[in-house]
């Protein structure tokens, strides 16, 4: 069996590490530190962001803020620029 945290290194303040890669779409776990961002940036294709762990704190530029706690999920709209806060340390995956 294998953990999500186990897959980051605990000196980063943000980690992303690939899980999965299909015909159609992806999956990327994603860790970050207590009081860690993962700074503004925008993606291409529709994504999904799960919370498996912690709280997180989702933006954008429209001005949604949308709080994630585990097993809460986001639809990331394309080119829209987005960030993340997180209160705690946090595990979260990233799917398109």
């Amino acid at each position: 069996m294998k953990k999500l945290n186990e897959l980051h290194s605990l000196d980063k303040e943000v980690s992303a590490i690939s899980l999965f890669k299909g015909e159609l779409g992806t999956a990327t776990a994603i860790q970050l530190q207590q009081k860690g961002t993962l700074k503004e940036h925008i993606s291409k294709t529709p994504a999904l962001l799960l919370c498996i762990t912690g709280f997180v704190t989702y933006k954008d530029e429209t001005e949604k803020e949308i709080n994630l706690e585990s097993g809460d999920y986001v639809d990331i709209t394309p080119n829209v620029k987005h960030w993340l806060y997180a209160s705690v340390e946090s595990q979260l995956v990233l799917l398109k």
